[in-house]
């Protein structure tokens, strides 16, 4: 039953939400809930994650605000700590290229540490949720371009300490 309720709720988060140009959608940021079932996934696993949560939230240009389709996959991922609950999370933050090395950074630990807040404000302990930033040191996308800087401004949520 909880499960249909939280469908649900992405069917019309989805259908309320409306995105920039070249913006990543929550239908391609997060894939289905039963995608992982059955797949051969490790329980607790980054792939599991990937798979019945969604792993990445992605940002507006200059923000660390939580839009509501990052709502929606943040809570799958507090769905799944609660499954798992031996299960320790980095939360990584990104910037697209534009701005300095500095302010990229400064403004990856403010999106890291939005989504570790909004996963603490639904029930997530704190001390299962590490931060990082990266700024502009890892994009997802290589490009100079709106497409490159959209998929770059994100949060990623990695099983497990990052070194």
């Amino acid at each position: 039953m909880r499960s249909l309720a939280l469908i649900l709720s992405l069917l019309v988060v989805a259908a309320c939400s409306s995105t920039e140009p070249g913006e990543p959608t929550l239908d391609t940021a997060v894939p289905s809930l039963n995608q992982g079932q059955g797949a051969g996934f490790s329980p607790g696993s980054q792939a599991a994650l990937q798979a019945e949560a969604g792993d990445t939230v992605y940002f507006a240009f200059d923000s660390s605000a939580i839009r509501a389709e990052s709502q929606a996959v943040l809570r799958q991922q507090a769905a799944w700590l609660e499954a798992n609950p031996g299960v320790i999370v980095t939360i990584a933050g990104h910037a697209d290229e534009r701005g300095t090395r500095e302010y990229n950074l400064a403004l990856g630990e403010r999106r890291a540490d939005a989504v570790r807040s909004y996963l603490i404000g639904i029930g997530v302990p704190g001390d299962r949720i590490r931060t990082i930033s990266y700024g502009e040191e890892r994009p997802a996308m290589a490009g100079d371009n709106e497409q490159a800087w959209a998929a770059n401004r994100r949060a990623v949520t990695t099983v497990g300490a990052v070194s």
